[in-house]
C-alpha cells in the first residue's frame, strides 16, 4: 500500500483534529485515532467528549463532558494550531452532538467549509454497550450528518440511523442511499460485520454513483478500534489532500493492515495496531 508521508525532522505536520471520547482501555476511541494518526506522520489535535469507563471486555460506564467545555477545546486548537481535517467519534448526548455541529459550522469545519468532516457516528460499541440514546441519533441524523464530508457508520450503526438492516448487496446500497438523504457529501457502508461474506466490502456513494473497496476477511476477533482508526486514517488522507474516494481507498487498505497487525489484550477483543508502520517506512 501506499503509505502518507512522515513530516521531515522539525517541520510542523499536517493536523487532524478528533473530536471523541477516550478509551481506558486503549482500544479504541480518542486513543485509537492518536496511534493512526501519529502513525500516519499526522499531528493530532484533542477534544474531548466523554470519558468511558471501559477495557476489552466492554463498557461499563462513561461521563459525559459538558458541551461548552468540548466547544471551547475546539475553537482553541482551531483557532491557535490550524487543521486540515476533523473527525468525530462518539458524542454521548444530544447536546452535546448539537454543540460540535454548531462550533463546526461557525469555524468553517464540514461540507460548506473549507475543513473536510469525517463523521464516525459511534451509537454502540462492538460489544453491543450502547452509547447513544434515541435524542442523540436524531440530532445526529439532523445537525451533524449533514454537515459531514463523509459519514462512516458501522452496520449496526447504519440500522440505527436508516431502519434498514444490511445483509446483502442490494440491502447496502439501500441503506447508502438513506444514508445519502440524510446530507452528507459521502456516505460508506461498511462490510467488516458482514460476517457471513468472505471478503470485506465497503460501499461509498455519493448521491450519483457507487465505489466498491474489497479486502479479504481476516480470521481475528482482534478487531477493537477497526472503525476509529477507518474513520481516522480517512481524515488524515483528507488532511494530505486525498479526494474522499482516494482517502476511503487508503483507510481501506490501512485499517486491514492495522487488523492483521492486531493483538491479544486482555480477556476480550484486542485492538488493531498501527505500530506495524514502525517497520515500514
Amino acid at each position: 500500500m501506499e503509505l502518507l508521508p512522515l513530516p521531515a525532522e522539525g517541520s510542523t505536520p499536517v493536523r487532524v483534529l478528533t473530536i471523541a471520547g477516550t478509551d481506558s482501555g486503549g482500544g479504541a476511541g480518542i486513543q485509537a485515532d492518536t496511534r493512526t494518526m501519529a502513525l500516519c506522520g499526522v499531528h493530532a489535535l484533542v477534544a474531548v467528549a466523554a470519558v468511558t469507563i471501559q477495557n476489552s471486555v466492554g463498557v461499563s460506564g462513561f461521563h459525559e463532558i459538558p458541551p461548552q467545555i468540548v466547544t471551547d477545546q475546539v475553537r482553541a486548537v482551531v483557532g491557535d494550531i490550524g487543521v486540515g481535517a476533523a473527525k468525530t467519534g462518539m458524542l454521548a448526548s444530544a447536546a452535546i452532538v448539537e454543540a460540535v455541529a454548531a462550533v463546526c459550522q461557525e469555524i468553517g469545519i464540514g461540507r460548506d467549509g473549507h475543513i473536510p468532516l469525517v463523521v464516525d457516528p459511534v451509537a454502540a460499541s462492538m460489544h453491543g454497550d450502547p452509547l447513544l440514546d434515541a435524542e442523540a441519533l436524531d440530532a445526529l441524523r439532523h445537525t451533524l450528518i449533514p454537515l459531514a464530508t463523509v459519514v462512516t457508520p458501522n452496520l449496526d450503526e447504519v440500522g440505527l440511523l436508516t431502519g434498514i438492516e444490511v445483509d446483502s448487496a442490494d440491502s447496502a446500497r439501500r441503506a447508502a442511499r438513506a444514508l445519502h438523504a440524510l446530507g452528507p457529501r459521502w456516505a460508506i457502508v461498511k462490510g467488516g460485520h458482514l460476517r457471513a461474506s468472505a471478503s470485506s466490502t465497503d460501499l461509498l456513494f455519493d448521491g450519483e454513483q457507487f465505489l466498491e473497496f474489497d479486502a479479504p476477511r481476516l480470521a481475528t476477533g482482534n478487531d477493537h478500534g477497526g472503525g476509529d482508526t477507518f474513520a481516522a486514517a480517512t481524515a488524515c488522507a483528507l488532511a494530505h489532500g486525498y479526494s474522499v474516494p482516494d482517502a476511503v481507498h487508503f483507510a481501506k487498505q490501512w485499517t486491514h493492515r492495522c487488523l492483521a497487525a492486531s493483538y491479544d489484550l486482555g480477556a476480550g477483543h484486542g485492538p488493531v495496531s498501527p505500530l506495524w508502520r514502525l517497520h515500514h517506512n
